[in-house]
């Protein structure tokens, strides 16, 4: 009886550990996003960092000239893209409220409609429509720049995420040492090993390949809103690329906005847009997308969208960007743990000797 009692308060104490830690981990949710873009920063200028360290003999020297190489370019790009991009950003700012109002009143189905041929019925009833749902249009508008300005208060984030990803960058191999030597049993050694050395795979791949598919989705994007003379191509263009960045939800967001401008504008060829748009999506999920990312995610479409719906509740447009790396972590962590648990079940671990403290990797 005193077995069961003392096996259940182990049970029940590791339960509220377990509880106590996901709630740790939701109040500080916001902190611990920094520091993932932080670690994603990392490992997308490793491969860099790891190139020139071989030139320059130290990795803080390697970090020195990389950040101090990106800095150029960024200048550089500022310099030069920079004024048109804030030009158009400035000139679409200035005629929103002109163009919000012209839908809440109407008046926007008068100048589509006699554009492309509508009948004076057709045209009576779209505007009564938009003018008897006004408030609710008003109020969408008010939670999407709600949304935006919520976004923008996190712009300090690009000065101090690179900042902590250079303790990562020079000491991510000692923290990982450290951890390792933490851990006695060598089978739950190698267990860590292997998820850690699994994470740093799917991580450093999907980081790249996320930059990948942005800078081709802004490159086209710019490329034929600009051939095509879409009103503030330019802005359009860049916010589509970024906006890639974000699994599922950013790329229709993009197409949304792109529509929603072209529509605001009377732009004439909004048909050919959204074809455009529709396939260009196509070709980056099905063509692009399988080459780019390969199978280092290997997330099934339900996994990934409820990844997405989770990350959107708990941290917004940040969560849902954060949504596909965490779930696919998750399943590592898994995988990795189904192996462990055979090895335990057929290996006997009782046998393994554990690990003196001063058997570990030398830092």
């Amino acid at each position: 009886m005193a077995l069961t009692d003392t096996r259940t308060a182990r049970v029940l104490f590791t339960a509220l550990l377990f509880l106590a830690g996901l709630g740790l981990i939701y109040l500080t949710r916001h902190t611990l996003i920094l520091f993932l873009f932080a670690i994603f920063f990392a490992y997308l200028v490793e491969p860099l960092v790891s190139h020139m360290a071989r030139w320059v003999r130290t990795r803080t020297r390697a970090i020195a000239v990389i950040y101090l190489g990106l800095a150029i370019l960024l200048t550089l790009f500022f310099s030069f893209i920079g004024p048109r991009i804030g030009h158009e950003a400035q000139r679409l700012t200035e005629n929103l409220p002109a163009l919000l109002g012209n839908i809440t009143s109407g008046q926007i189905a008068v100048q589509i409609g006699s554009q492309h041929g509508w009948s004076f019925h057709t045209q009576q009833q779209v505007k009564d429509f938009l003018a008897g749902h006004s408030g609710e249009l008003a109020q969408l508008a008010s939670r999407a720049g709600l949304r935006v300005a919520t976004v923008a208060q996190n712009v300090w984030w690009l000065i101090l995420i690179p900042i902590l990803a250079v303790f990562f960058l020079r000491d991510g191999r000692t923290f990982t040492d450290v951890a390792l030597m933490m851990i006695g049993s060598r089978p739950q050694r190698e267990f860590v090993e292997n998820v850690i050395n699994d994470l740093n795979d799917m991580l450093a791949h999907f980081i790249r390949a996320q930059l990948t598919l942005a800078g081709l989705a802004l490159l086209v994007y710019v490329v034929f809103l600009g051939l095509m003379r879409v009103p503030y191509a330019l802005v359009l263009g860049t916010a589509g690329g970024i906006l890639e960045f974000i699994p599922v939800v950013g790329p229709f967001v993009a197409a949304v906005l792109m529509l929603g401008v072209a529509l605001l504008m009377s732009y004439q060829h909004l048909l050919l847009l959204a074809v455009f748009l529709g396939i260009w999506r196509l070709i980056q999920d099905y063509v692009t997308l399988p080459r780019i990312m390969g199978e280092s995610v290997q997330l099934h479409p339900l996994a990934a969208i409820f990844g997405v719906l989770a990350g959107g509740e708990m941290a917004g447009v940040i969560g849902v960007f954060l949504s596909i790396p965490v779930m696919a972590s998750l399943r590592i962590v898994w995988q990795r743990w189904r192996i462990y648990a055979e090895k335990r079940k057929f290996g006997p671990l009782e046998g393994y000797i554990a690990v003196a403290p001063n058997a570990g990797p030398k830092l």
